[in-house]
């Protein structure tokens, strides 16, 4: 790729961003897209005040407001306000601004100047910014000895920022489970695996039995799982009546200001679907009563029940216990908190769960096969001279002036970025097989999918098939030369991943702050089965599972090229920047946080961003030995191995508080609730909280006097 093509690519990006940044700015100033801007907040009953509804030019005018507010939200008011997950993607972003300004000062300063006159003659290649980067320098030069040095300075750097961060974030964790000791879950385990009854024949009976003779002190209740896929199906046909009905009630209201007679004429014909609605409602709703008394009484349990307990240290001891001698019965975790359980996957008898995950491996290993394809089609598109060779219809691009550079520089980057779209709701969608007990336990497994999906895909073979597309055999069959052809194909991706990380940062968070389906949806439905009614909040959750791969992907390329390319660094700088502000107004205002893991999504982030400080160092061992440098080769492995080792020690020093409740903690606030007389208050009613959804009360007629008061409103401001 040409300078030209580089320049193309960061013309549209930047001009792509500048226009969908106004048009965020000018949209959100309107209260007919409140639903969409401010979900949230409107979903929580907060008011949203706008200025007086009157046209006026000013409701017109671009605005940079949001942006030094969402530089003026502390860490404190995220944490109170969406917890410690939702902080955890803030800190990504902040570690990524901190790591990469060092990295970019020290690539720009010491790296840049060396590798541009690394050699007496000016290098000619077909990768002509190849000047700027570590492929300028002559074998066996001293030179390389600044790199090597530069290498063992970020490597050090990136540890110390992890180390650091983990340390911190842990503390926030341990804050956080004091804040929120109330929770039903720091009470509840949940248990799998429940044989039934000999004397009762029933699951129930035998859990009581159980807990109550070997936990006899601290076992309090139990609330058995039962079998309620019939129930699933009422209570969705219910649902869906009870949103006619809303929305047949809400109709006249909007259309007041049409003909009186028509207003008549259509009232009459609602009144008359609305009593129809009504009664096949109730018909649903004595069904659903009568088969949650059935199942109740016929004892249609499932092998799975929530244990309470009256000390969260006795709910820990208990979770974190073998039960039985026969390690495939009585098996116990602790509980999710009631609004994070998959009641869904509870259903899954747990020993076919291995099945299960074979089954999602294939599929993502088929998924994997399949975007090869794509990707080698993005790299043909940008080795745009071999693809002249192998395609030479292809040079008529030429005869459009300019169009070949926004071909190579753009094009590329945006189809890999529409293709790697998909992924994360894909993968996310595998996650769900394999009987995760929770929300949360799914979106990580989903994180874990993506980030090596993306690794696997858009890096390496990214990498491979721009620029080893003929020896990739020879790659996987001799592995010893790894490290030399990823360091030589690395270096002659810089150009790609330039392209790459403009498109995903400034196109891809504008249009995430945007939010241009939704608006395409909002009109649409507005003009349609939506028109005269009123608008429901957008309302998504926090995409855990699509941020956190996406931007470790990044940190990965930056890392991997921060001796190699440093000027790939202030790009990332940019993009961590733009991540930063985005993901502060859409935490805030958009998406709703759904359940509360305290910081769990941290160690995954510790081990993608440690993956990366690998990956750079394998590189650079072998860019060492293709520029005849054994030296600075050999002298690379320790500090490799010094890195495994970080992550060892991080793996026994701060892995462990993550993954249990230790019993320190649980004492101290089992002693806390004892002085202030709340330790019963806390897990007298947890029962109700873990009761299925589908056998609580169910009314799903609204009141027709119910009135409220209106969320959105204008103001003289």
């Amino acid at each position: 790729m040409n300078p030209h093509s580089l320049f193309a690519s960061a013309a549209i990006n930047i001009g792509l961003a500048l226009v969908t940044l106004t048009l965020f700015s000018i949209f959100k100033k309107q209260p007919s897209f409140a639903p969409i801007y401010y979900a949230r907040r409107l979903s929580n009953g907060q008011q949203i005040h706008f200025h007086d509804q009157t046209f006026s030019f000013r409701h017109f005018l671009p605005s940079v407001s949001w942006i030094p507010r969402a530089f003026r939200v502390t860490e404190d008011e995220i944490l109170d306000s969406s917890g410690l997950d939702a902080l955890v993607i803030i800190r990504l972003f902040k570690f990524g601004i901190k790591f990469f300004v060092v990295c970019s000062l020290v690539g720009l300063v010491v790296l840049l100047p060396v590798n541009y006159n690394g050699q007496d003659v000016p290098y000619q290649s077909y990768h002509s910014l190849d000047s700027f980067t570590i492929s300028n320098i002559t074998p066996g030069s001293n030179r390389l000895w600044v790199h090597f040095s530069c290498l063992w300075i970020l490597s050090f750097y990136g540890l110390y920022l992890l180390y650091q961060e983990y340390d911190e974030i842990l503390v926030k964790r341990i804050q956080q489970l004091q804040k929120i000791r109330h929770r039903p879950d720091q009470f509840t385990i949940l248990v799998r695996e429940i044989p039934i009854c000999s004397e009762h024949k029933a699951r129930g009976c035998s859990v009581d039995h159980f807990f109550s003779k070997h936990y006899p002190y601290s076992y309090h209740s139990y609330q058995v799982v039962y079998k309620e896929k019939d129930l699933e199906v009422l209570l969705s046909q219910a649902e869906s009546i009870a949103r006619k009905i809303q929305y047949l009630r809400e109709r006249p209201t909007a259309n007041k200001h049409k003909r009186e007679t028509f207003l008549l004429d259509g009232s009459r014909e609602d009144a008359v679907k609305i009593s129809l609605h009504e009664d096949s409602l109730q018909v649903f709703c004595e069904k659903i009563r009568q088969l949650q008394h059935e199942i109740v009484i016929k004892q249609k349990e499932l092998p799975v029940a929530f244990v309470i307990f009256k000390s969260r240290c006795g709910a820990a001891l208990a979770a974190q216990s073998q039960q039985h001698s026969h390690p495939l019965l009585w098996i116990t975790e602790m509980a999710p908190e009631p609004r994070d359980v998959s009641w869904r996957t509870l259903a899954i008898p747990y020993r076919i769960l291995p099945l299960y995950k074979i089954g999602v491996v294939l599929a993502a290993s088929l998924l994997t096969i399949f975007f090869a394809i794509p990707v080698t089609a993005v790299q043909g598109i940008a080795k745009y001279e071999k693809l002249k060779k192998w395609f030479p219809p292809v040079m008529a691009v030429e005869l459009i002036p300019g169009l070949s550079s926004v071909v190579t520089g753009y094009l590329p980057s945006v189809i890999l970025k529409g293709f790697i779209y998909i992924v994360p709701f894909a993968m996310f969608g595998m996650a769900k097989l394999p009987g995760c007990i929770s929300k949360s336990k799914e979106e990580i497994k989903a994180c874990n999918m993506v980030f090596y999906f993306l690794v696997g895909n858009v890096f390496f073979l990214s990498v491979l098939s721009g620029s080893l597309l003929d020896d990739i055999g020879e790659s996987f069959s001799h592995p010893k030369n790894f490290p030399s052809h990823l360091a030589s194909a690395v270096s002659a991706q810089a150009d790609f991943f330039m392209t790459y990380i403009l498109t995903d940062g400034l196109s891809g968070f504008s249009l995430e702050i945007l939010l241009p389906g939704l608006l395409f949806w909002d009109v649409i439905k507005s003009h349609t089965v939506g028109r005269g009614t009123e608008k429901d909040p957008y309302l998504y959750s926090l995409p855990y599972f699509r941020i956190i791969p996406m931007v470790s992907l990044s940190v990965l390329i930056g890392t991997v090229y921060a001796v190699v390319a440093p000027l790939l660094l202030p790009f990332l700088i940019g993009y961590f920047c733009l991540g930063y502000l985005v993901f502060i107004n859409q935490i805030q205002n958009v998406y709703a946080i759904v359940y509360e893991t305290c910081g769990q999504y941290w160690p995954y982030i510790h081990h993608y961003i440690l993956v990366a400080i690998v990956l750079m160092q394998i590189t650079m061992i072998g860019l060492f030995g293709l520029k005849s440098m054994p030296a600075a080769s050999i002298s690379t492995i320790p500090l490799l191995l010094l890195t495994l080792m970080f992550n060892e020690y991080c793996k026994k020093r701060f892995l462990p508080t993550f993954h249990h409740y230790s019993i320190q903690n649980a004492v101290e606030l089992d002693e806390l609730d004892a002085k202030s007389s709340q330790m019963e208050v806390n897990y007298v009613d947890v029962i109700n909280a873990y009761c299925s959804p589908c056998l609580r009360p169910v009314n799903f007629i609204p009141s027709e006097s119910s009135s409220t008061q209106p969320l959105v409103c204008s103001s003289s401001l």
